[in-house]
């Protein structure tokens, strides 16, 4: 009952028709799946199921229906040989490292990275022995300078970065850390891969908390690592015994979230555009980070490496944190909320919410000052979200 789905479609047919398995019934719509555990038709059956001499579901904390659809069709889009899904965005990395990264082995990564993933860097995987060492995402010197020969297993980058849309080069970091045997992963939360696919441009992994655009309307959460099966196996060895499982319901949700993704993420890349072109030229301003402006100091690159800059758009006030918040608490129709890539625009003050549990030193090191307020374009109307901002704006 199944169609063969080729991997050399359009990447819009790809999101609307990968992976569906089609059950006895039929059903036109991927079907939900809400089961703990299989049935076996002998004891036999079970032993081949649960053994892997026989492929087939058996217990949903590593396998069912509906998440392998949203795997199989996550995969097409992004042209990976498979996928692994995960509760959370952060579980996804979580199960990456600790899948691929012993004790005493060391990972380098970005200095711009989301708050939550550099807790996880310097204050849970320290305490399983994994040194990090952090360098500016857009220096490649530095990130081969920071290797550890025998010891570097892991390159861990986001690009752009949260929230200031640092672009780093995939391909010149894959270069660097292959060389040395070094693992490649790249967050592609922000570009999703319609408007960028890393494993294309060199790197090991493609990483998704797919809570954002993947999703794309604030609805689950959810995480998913793409790469090489021999690589992502290791990751499914992790999620089958510890269990940061993406569950069938929000497997299902992220399966119908992918059919609107090239529609969603490119008018709201354009959304953004407008409003950074308008923010860059506003008196109450100091700077604006987008990577379609020709002043993002990573322009060039962004636009070899990207389709589209993305819906994300950065800009730092003028009279920082007090001004910031007067921005934000003027705002009636924008959400103040720290989730990003939803339909309806987001906004948020990265310093006390995002980024807040970094020390200031940290923070400024990222380049995250007091006056610094980050916004997802959503699909409103551009000119209802101008008019929003600037009535905080007009009382700075």
């Amino acid at each position: 009952m199944n169609s063969p789905i080729s991997n050399t479609l359009a990447p819009e047919t790809l999101a609307v028709r990968a992976g569906q398995e089609r059950s006895q019934f039929g059903e036109h719509a991927e079907a939900l799946y809400l089961t703990s555990s299989f049935v076996f038709e002998n004891a036999a059956q079970a032993a081949a199921r649960f053994s892997g001499e026989e492929e087939g579901n058996v217990y949903a904390r590593f396998s069912n229906p509906t998440t392998s659809m949203f795997e199989a069709r996550l995969s097409a889009l992004e042209g990976a040989e498979d996928c692994i899904a995960t509760a959370s965005g952060m579980s996804a990395i979580m199960a990456l490292c600790l899948a691929h990264v012993q004790a005493g082995e060391h990972i380098v990564a970005a200095n711009g990275l989301f708050g939550a993933s550099t807790q996880l860097f310097n204050n849970i995987l320290s305490r399983c022995g994994i040194v990090t060492t952090t360098v500016d995402a857009t220096d490649p010197d530095a990130w081969g300078a920071a290797i550890r020969p025998g010891k570097t297993r892991l390159f861990f980058l986001e690009t752009p970065t949260n929230p200031l849309t640092q672009i780093a080069d995939i391909a010149a970091l894959s270069r660097i850390a292959h060389a040395q045997d070094i693992l490649v992963a790249v967050d592609n939360s922000f570009c999703t891969p319609i408007l960028q696919k890393p494993l294309q441009l060199g790197a090991d992994f493609s990483v998704y908390s797919a809570t954002k655009y993947l999703d794309g309307q604030g609805r689950v959460l959810g995480g998913a690592v793409c790469g090489a099966k021999k690589l992502t196996d290791e990751v499914f060895k992790y999620l089958r015994t510890a269990g940061p499982s993406l569950s069938a319901f929000n497997a299902w949700v992220l399966l119908k979230g992918l059919e609107t993704l090239k529609l969603r993420i490119e008018a709201q890349s354009a959304n953004a555009l407008q409003l950074a072109r308008w923010l860059e030229a506003h008196p109450k301003i100091v700077k604006v980070w987008h990577p379609d402006l020709a002043s993002h100091p990573q322009h060039a690159l962004a636009a070899r490496q990207q389709t589209r800059g993305g819906g994300i758009v950065s800009f730092e006030v003028k009279g920082a944190k007090e001004a910031a918040w007067q921005v934000v608490d003027a705002c009636k129709l924008l959400s103040i909320t720290a989730n990003l890539g939803d339909v309806k625009t987001t906004i948020t003050h990265p310093a006390t919410t995002t980024h807040g549990r970094l020390t200031p030193e940290d923070r400024a090191l990222a380049g995250i000052s007091d006056g610094l307020l980050r916004i997802s374009a959503g699909l409103e109307a551009v000119q209802d979200v101008k008019a929003d901002l600037e009535r905080g704006l007009s009382m700075i």
